[in-house]
Formats: C-alpha cells, sequence, structure tokens
C-alpha cells in the first residue's frame, strides 16, 4: 500500500487527468451551469448549487401523489453530435420526463438531469444545460441539479449521453386515468412539432445511411436542412395540459412517444372500450412523407414507429369537447377531434385502432 501511495503521489506517477478525467474542466461546467440553473426555479426549492441533494418544498395539499418520470433522448442524439449543435437535445429530454407526468394530471415539480460524456467540454455541457434549463420554464417546473460524468475509454471524446428524471404531484382526487374514460368521450388530437425523441434509428437509416442524404443539405420539402429538421425540439405540452384539465372534464392523457398513437393510447383505454381514430382528420408532416417514401416504410412500420404528427392526445367528456379545443386553439396548439370512444365489439377488438386515409398534402 506505502509504495502505490508513493507512486501516485510522484510527478510521474499514474493520475486521474492521466486517466482521461479532468476535474477542473468539470468545476468550469459547474460555473457555467449555475446561472442555467437559476433560470428553471420555483418558489418551493430551498438551497442552491453545490449541494449533495437538492432541497423542494412541497406545499400545502390534501392527499397528495407523487409522480416521477425518467427517460432520454435516445439515438436523436448522434443528430446533435453530428451536426455540432447541443442547444436543442435539452428540450427534448425535459419535454420526454415532463409530458409523461402529466399524462395523470400530475404537475411537474423538479427535474434531475444526468449528462455522461467521453471528455468534459464546458462549453457544450452549457449548451446542453441551456437547453433543459428552457424546457423546464416552458414546462413550469425547477431544474434542482444533475449529475456530469466523464467517462475516458468508455465513450468517445465527442459522445455524450443524456437522462432525466421528473418528479411531480397531484391531489389523488384528481388524478386521471383509465377508470374516467366512458363510451363517448371525444379524442382531441394536439399536434407535434415534428419526430420529436422516437423512431430516430429507422429516421437515420433511411436518410442518412440508406440514402445518404447530407444533414446540412438544403430540404425544399422542410424549408431548411435535414440536420435542422431533424433537430427540431419536441413539444412540451404540459402547461397546456393542465391548464386544459382545470378548466375542463379531461379524463386522460396519452403522450405519442415509441410505439406510436395507437399502441400508446390504448394504454389510457379501459377493458371493454375502444378508441376508434380516423386518420382522415390530419395530414402528417413532410418529415414523415419523406422517410416513408425515401425507405419505403409501409404504413403500419411508421404509424407503430414515429406519432405521425400527433404528440399529445385528450380524452374529454363529449360535452366539453368544443370547450377544450377552443381553449387548447387560444393557447396556440394545433388541435383537432381526432375520433372517440366506443364500446368494443368484442373482448379482442384492440383498445385503440387507426381507421380511414389521410388526406393528401
Amino acid at each position: 500500500m506505502d509504495s502505490a501511495t508513493d507512486q501516485n503521489d510522484s510527478p510521474t506517477g499514474a493520475s486521474y487527468a492521466a486517466a482521461g478525467v479532468d476535474i477542473e474542466a468539470g468545476d468550469r461546467a459547474v460555473e457555467l451551469l449555475a446561472p442555467l440553473a437559476g433560470k428553471a426555479t420555483r418558489p418551493e426549492v430551498r438551497g442552491g448549487l453545490g449541494g449533495f441533494a437538492g432541497l423542494f418544498a412541497l406545499g400545502e395539499y390534501d392527499r397528495p401523489l407523487l409522480a416521477a418520470a425518467s427517460d432520454g433522448v435516445g439515438t436523436k442524439l448522434a443528430v446533435a453530435q453530428a451536426v455540432g449543435r447541443h442547444d436543442t437535445i435539452g428540450r427534448d429530454l425535459v419535454a420526454m420526463v415532463v409530458d409523461d407526468l402529466v399524462v395523470c394530471g400530475a404537475e411537474p415539480l423538479f427535474l434531475q438531469d444526468y449528462i455522461a460524456v467521453g471528455k468534459v467540454v464546458p462549453e457544450h455541457i452549457a449548451e446542453i444545460v441551456s437547453g433543459i434549463s428552457a424546457g423546464c420554464v416552458d414546462a413550469g417546473c425547477a431544474l434542482l441539479g444533475g449529475e456530469t460524468a466523464e467517462h475516458p475509454g468508455v465513450m468517445e471524446p465527442g459522445e455524450y449521453d443524456v437522462s432525466a428524471t421528473a418528479v411531480g404531484v397531484v391531489e389523488e382526487a384528481k388524478v386521471l386515468g383509465p377508470d374516467r374514460v366512458r363510451s363517448g368521450d371525444v379524442v382531441l388530437a394536439m399536434a407535434s412539432s415534428g419526430l420529436h425523441s422516437n423512431g430516430y434509428s429507422l429516421a437515420r437509416h433511411v436518410l442518412l445511411e440508406t440514402v445518404g442524404l447530407p444533414l446540412d443539405g438544403h430540404m425544399n420539402d422542410f424549408g431548411r436542412t435535414l440536420g435542422e429538421e431533424l433537430l427540431e425540439p419536441t413539444r412540451i405540452y404540459a402547461l397546456d395540459c393542465l391548464a386544459l384539465a382545470n378548466e375542463c372534464a379531461v379524463h386522460t392523457y396519452a403522450h405519442v412517444t415509441g410505439g406510436g398513437l395507437a399502441a400508446n393510447l390504448a394504454r389510457v383505454i379501459p377493458e371493454g372500450l375502444t378508441a376508434e381514430l380516423n386518420r382522415g382528420t390530419w395530414t402528417p408532416g413532410p418529415v414523415f412523407r419523406t422517410i416513408a417514401t425515401l425507405g419505403r416504410v409501409s404504413r403500419e412500420e411508421m404509424e407503430k414507429t414515429f406519432n405521425m404528427g400527433v404528440g399529445m392526445v385528450a380524452v374529454v367528456a363529449e360535452d366539453d369537447a368544443e370547450r377544450a379545443e377552443a381553449m387548447l386553439t387560444a393557447r396556440h396548439v394545433d388541435c383537432w377531434r381526432l375520433g372517440e370512444v366506443r364500446l368494443a365489439e368484442n373482448d379482442d377488438e384492440p383498445r385503440a385502432v387507426l381507421a380511414g386515409e389521410h388526406p393528401r398534402a
């Protein structure tokens, strides 16, 4: 033990820096992150950055239920790293977790992130966290802290991965979910901003690997470069969903992520009911048509991989459907009547089905 200690203490011995971990760069990154976290806060936050845990005062509730959600961004990160733009990925990360929380009616309270990198470049970390901070502001939650870990020898210097956990709260009496859904309920769709953060393995395979399109190449159908289209941030619906639930008879939401529209909606439809959705009510955006056409991807494969232009779904009481649609429109959310809930015709019928054809663009 003594000889090992002497060797590590010597100028020529092994060190953490020589192994690839730059503690000083990590400290510089923390200095850059402090003002970003300060922008994404709430009155309930106690203390500041630098502690071992973030503190948050829960407030006054009758029977509060805490809700938690964790997620990442998937292979969309590969596009960000290839383009060299890191300020949008954070918004994607926030969206993926907070919009899962609001499905049950929970208000997002705070979020903590985890960033693993091959080599800490403080400016790159700050770009990522600037997006996380902006996303938290859009979601009305606090960025309560996080962790940056340097993984030399495991990840390449330009590689990184991100994940986050968000915590929210909902009164027990106001929990949304399948038990509230009834036959005759109306299904309202909220438009996505694009691919969001799902299906990028297929999108990259078709557009970049098979067809070989350049990320910096201008695409007429998109009106911008392919890279800009693929990095369009995921829309954050949290505050819109909370506002709608406060004013209208919302029975549940469905966040449309991996698995597609029908599969995610089926998760919140109870046994004995079916949500029948009409493709004729909307036209998927150009990016979906491009992937399907260039990759000769079947409609079935597209619909179970991508959101196809629908990022969030609200199931509302029929009597409140028009008011709910008007309220979302007033909040600048592109929405429409997607379908309705009916009694299932038999025990084997799926809990959500898509029918009809999309209008031609």
